[in-house]
């Protein structure tokens, strides 16, 4: 005999409202002055969606300057600059904010039964200051760029660039703010606001994904304000913190700089892997295996993180005995995101598995951080290192983690929820080729340069051996088919906000208190504050077996 049991009490009917967040008020002056977490994720959204496509462009160049082995698109100071705001744009304006500032933002109060973030006027805020320190980098990419790289090494950025180093840093340092304020939000929320019986280990996995997440930022992103400070001291008043010729140490700019910069690969991927938790037990119809695993493997993930920061430094000329323990912890941080894999798969074992977009997606990140991942490995190694360090294997391995995670993820996430923030379905066809496109565009584009980095090819060159063209024109190839797969969903999801079928509150049957609201939500979110009275992601409970 079996028995239902009811995942939440929420006393709303599911019939969309008349009025929700969306249209409670249509004009600009309520979008730019609102409190309501959900207006500010679209706006966050719109944001870094503009910088993505800048980042982009500056992408779109770097592959067309390496079609050809002589360096006759850009010059190279150019392509210097093309590729430092390509890395820029992407990692400090797209990819720490992607997933949570717009999914986070929008979602966190309403999984854990919220009305709203704990202070909506600093998440407001945090906004405004984002806007205010990509303002300054792009004014820095318009008005002659940057040729540092993205991770602006000293004494290149102290002395030698006479390119706008500052500028960028500033707004690379008023952005961090908006991360710092986005955490404390979070952290504070996640405490103090969960509704009536969400006990911890009752909250879904995107929210310990972003707690875990909101650490990091909240004890991080000050290190890298920091550094950037100094930076910009030693480059204005010639103060020797890491010029070795004013009496500094270009190793202690490093030491810094990646003290943060390793971290915030985690900034980025933790809440990635919060989306694909959410997405595999909802396409597989099937309750999480393991989920104080993987809720425990995010938190290790952010502690480990913190620990590793030097395996970017074994040829900078670090102690062998410090680049030993480095390296130990390296393959110890594989760890917990192995166990997350494990149990995504284990997860998917006997499912009912439904080839929605979301989950072609979510299938897409899991081969491809796997693969990025276990490259990792090759670099932990202190061989291995020498010889693959500062050559494309890097900019492979990097890109695995960053696109091939944390974007697919990203656009999983989007995929998954739009019904909810939009009331509305986009159609299936295009969002299911868009995904095979990004699939196959991204290894054609990153797989040759594995290749390249073994065999030598450094990067941040704009010419190279003739023999190497071949692999070159294949990864520029699949960057085309990479750009396509990425415009399409503007346009599908983009049309779908007129013409596409009203969603209902829960079009993918999934449990969740954001699920048990209207689509779109209403502005308060729920009627009433909803009260938990079971675990999470009880799908067998839902259909009624024991």
């Amino acid at each position: 005999m079996s028995t239902a049991v009811t995942d939440v009490v929420v006393t709303e009917t599911h019939v969309m409202p008349e009025e929700h967040y969306l249209n409670a008020d249509h004009s600009l002056k309520s979008w730019l002055l609102t409190q309501d977490h959900k207006r500010i994720a679209i706006l966050y959204m719109l944001t870094i969606t503009f910088f993505f496509f800048v980042g982009g462009i500056m992408a779109s160049l770097v592959r067309l300057e390496l079609l050809t082995p002589a360096g006759d698109l850009l010059e190279s100071d150019t392509y210097n600059k093309a590729f430092t705001m390509h890395g820029v744009m992407m990692i400090f304006f797209f990819l720490i904010p992607s997933v949570p500032a717009t999914l986070g933002n929008f979602l966190i109060p309403m999984m854990i039964g919220a009305k709203d973030l704990a202070f909506p006027k600093i998440n407001l805020l945090s906004w405004y200051i984002f806007v205010v320190g990509a303002c300054f980098g792009l004014a820095a990419m318009i008005t002659g760029g940057v040729d540092t790289g993205w991770t602006f090494y000293a004494p290149l950025s102290t002395t030698y660039s006479n390119t706008n180093v500052i500028l960028t840093a500033v707004g690379i340092l008023i952005a961090g703010f908006a991360s710092i304020f986005t955490g404390l939000n979070f952290i504070v929320t996640i405490h103090k606001m969960r509704a009536p019986g969400q006990t911890w280990f009752r909250l879904p996995l995107f929210v310990w994904a972003h707690y875990a997440a909101s650490i990091i930022m909240v004890l991080g992103t000050p290190v890298i304000a920091i550094t950037l400070i100094l930076v910009a001291l030693e480059r204005g008043f010639h103060i020797g913190i890491f010029d070795p010729r004013l009496g500094g140490d270009p190793i202690l700019f490093q030491h810094m700089f990646w003290f943060y910069s390793h971290p915030a690969v985690y900034i980025m991927i933790l809440p990635g892997m919060g989306v694909i938790s959410e997405v595999v037990t909802t396409f597989s119809h099937k309750r999480i295996f393991g989920y104080k695993a993987i809720a425990f493997s995010s938190v290790a993930i952010a502690v480990f993180g913190f620990l590793v920061w030097a395996h970017h430094m074994f040829i900078a000329g670090i102690s062998m005995y410090a680049a030993l323990i480095f390296s130990l912890i390296s393959f110890l941080v594989a760890i917990p995101s192995a166990i997350k894999v494990f149990n995504w798969s284990a997860t998917l074992y006997k499912g009912s598995v439904r080839w929605n977009t979301p989950m072609l997606y979510a299938f897409g990140f899991i081969g491809l951080f796997t693969i990025g991942g276990l490259t990792g490995l090759f670099l932990a190694a202190l061989g291995l290192d020498v010889h693959l360090t500062e050559t494309y294997f890097i900019v492979a391995h990097f890109h695995y983690v960053m696109v091939g995670g944390m974007v697919l993820a990203y656009l999983c996430g989007i995929h998954h929820w739009w019904p909810k923030m939009t009331g509305r379905l986009y159609p299936e066809l295009p969002a299911k080729l868009s995904a095979l496109l990004v699939f196959v565009g991204f290894n054609l584009t990153f797989m040759p340069q594995f290749i390249l980095g073994y065999l030598g090819m450094p990067r941040r060159y704009h010419s190279y051996p003739p023999e190497w063209q071949v692999l070159n024109v294949l990864s520029t190839a699949g960057a085309s088919i990479l750009a396509i797969g990425f415009l399409l969903p503007m346009l599908y999801l983009v049309w779908s906000l007129k013409y596409g079928q009203v969603a209902g509150p829960n079009p993918w049957e999934s449990t969740g208190l954001e699920w048990e609201t209207s689509s779109p939500p209403p502005s308060h979110n729920f009627h009433e504050t909803p009260v938990v009275t079971s675990e999470p992601y009880n799908y067998g409970e839902k259909e009624g077996e024991v």
